[in-house]
């Protein structure tokens, strides 16, 4: 049975902008009620009219905390944790500042959301994380970009984690790769645009049942290895 977003409070991170805005886009338009979490707002963002809250940095435990002030008293249907940040760390130095940014953001941020919404959270509640293949070790055949493969890595494991955790609520935790996305993230470089990979993830958060929860799902509908 599919399990349509119309009518239902969809809440997304890092929103403003690539696959968040998109992702905005497409559940505005299948009738869902959008809350649009991101640092800064744009023009882009402001003209869907969905509920924006800004100044919100998910690395921030206090920010996230506010987050879930502000939302008090408000049931959260679906959680899609978008926001997450690429820097092209080297080895030679090895950049360990680079990597524990992305690490907090990737991985933490995520996690401190997830929590913090908790009590936001009904049964048949879904918590989705926009993770990345890079993440996978056994599709790793490239090396480098330690910061995003090593945060990508963790945050699966912290939500296969959450998937065991939610259970006992009726709630569910899934992670989705959104593919190669042509956003600033990648200097849009990438090979499909954030409206083709945003239908593909809808579609999976769609069709995702409380029995797949802790799986991790790539936008086209197959499996991913770890």
């Amino acid at each position: 049975m599919s399990d349509s977003p119309a009518g239902k409070t969809i809440l997304i991170t890092g929103a403003n902008r690539g696959i968040g805005l998109a992702l905005a886009q497409r559940l505005q338009a299948l009738g869902a009620e959008v809350i649009a979490v991101c640092r800064r707002s744009s023009i882009d963002l402001d003209a869907l009219g969905v509920e924006v809250i800004d100044g919100v940095d998910v690395s921030d435990q206090q920010q996230v905390e506010g987050l879930a002030r502000k939302l008090e008293g408000r049931n959260i249907d679906w959680l899609v944790n978008n926001a997450g940040i690429l820097e092209r760390d080297t080895l030679e130095p090895l950049d360990v500042a680079a990597i524990e940014r992305q690490f907090r953001v990737n991985t933490l941020g995520p996690l401190m959301v997830s929590a913090a919404l908790l009590d936001r959270f009904a049964a048949g509640s879904k918590v989705f994380v926009i993770t990345s293949a890079m993440g996978s070790i056994g599709d790793n055949t490239s090396g480098g970009y330690y910061g995003y493969r090593i945060s990508k890595a963790a945050v699966n494991m912290a939500f296969k984690s959450l998937s065991v955790d939610l259970a006992p609520r009726k709630v569910g935790a899934y992670m989705l790769h959104p593919g190669f996305v042509s956003t600033d993230m990648v200097n849009n470089q990438g090979e499909i645009a954030p409206e083709t990979s945003a239908a593909g993830l809808v579609e999976r958060m769609i069709e995702l049942r409380i029995e797949d929860s802790g799986t991790f799902r790539h936008a086209r509908g197959h499996n991913l290895e770890w």
